[in-house]
């Protein structure tokens, strides 16, 4: 059976890039005026672009160093059937996110992430605009002004002082750093917003790694969005899905838990 599964996706892949081949080379007389000339850039290959430079062996940001070495502070890249342009010095940065930070503001829509952030309507995926503004100002007014993060200091110190202490009863014996330090910043978001820790603070820590890894993959939408049904022929979107709905689980009984204590009068917030 899966041997079936897989020579059908295979098939179906085969015949799809086929067919992405022929709108490609009838787009391609539109398109290669705004790139070439003005941009400098490696030579793409048909269908993928430079999408094989980057999936080598080495890691993407040595390869984007090395090829800016060449292509200078400023390169196009063909990502599938993404166009993109790369800056790699100082200036150019500060020209894209200080001098015209506001035209760069946007973010690129992650088959991923639109799922994991009910549509992209948290502070870091969503759109630039009214409602972005809108997010900004509530963070910055009621959990990043001076008197807020004072009051949780007492927290801070708390947990971190718990990491070193964990650690040194570790003399001699590895620990996973990452693991701790992400349960300090658990910890410290859990009191902070709940008063308390959550008993599933492991199975959130879970579900949060495995989304890390499920996001960092490779979505054929993001690179080829004429595709994007692939996501869900080869399982990646249900698989997203399925992470996302054990996360929710678990947020779900975590506000729970503090609407009950609110009622019973035992919340200290």
């Amino acid at each position: 059976m899966e041997l079936q599964i897989s020579l059908f996706q295979v098939l179906i892949t085969f015949f799809l890039v086929l067919f992405m081949a022929a709108i490609t080379s009838i787009r391609k007389s539109k398109t290669r005026n705004l790139t070439q000339g003005l941009i400098p850039g490696p030579r793409k290959l048909p269908l993928i672009g430079n999408l094989h430079q980057l999936a080598g062996p080495g890691l993407p940001h040595h390869t984007l160093r090395d090829l800016a070495t060449k292509y200078g502070a400023i390169m196009h890249l063909q990502l599938g059937q993404i166009s993109t342009v790369v800056v790699s010095s100082a200036e150019m940065a500060k020209e894209i996110m200080k001098t015209h930070d506001i035209v760069f503001a946007n973010r690129p829509v992650l088959a991923s992430a639109k799922i994991i952030t009910y549509g992209c309507t948290d502070i870091a995926f969503s759109p630039y605009g009214n409602y972005w503004r809108n997010l900004r100002k509530i963070c910055t007014s009621e959990l990043l002004n001076a008197t807020r993060v004072a009051s949780f200091q007492s927290i801070r110190e708390e947990e971190v002082l718990n990491l070193v202490e964990t650690i040194q009863s570790h003399e001699g014996s590895a620990v996973n750093l990452s693991h701790k330090v992400f349960s300090l910043s658990y910890g410290i978001t859990a009191r902070a917003a709940f008063g308390k820790k959550c008993k599933d603070q492991e199975a959130f820590i879970s579900v949060v790694t495995e989304e890390t890894k499920v996001n960092s993959g490779f979505f054929v939408s993001e690179f080829f969005p004429s595709l994007k049904f692939l996501d869900t022929v080869l399982g990646l979107k249900q698989k997203v899905e399925k992470i996302h709905g054990e996360a929710d689980m678990i947020l779900g009984n975590i506000v729970n838990d503090h609407k009950e204590s609110r009622a019973k009068g035992r919340s200290k917030d």
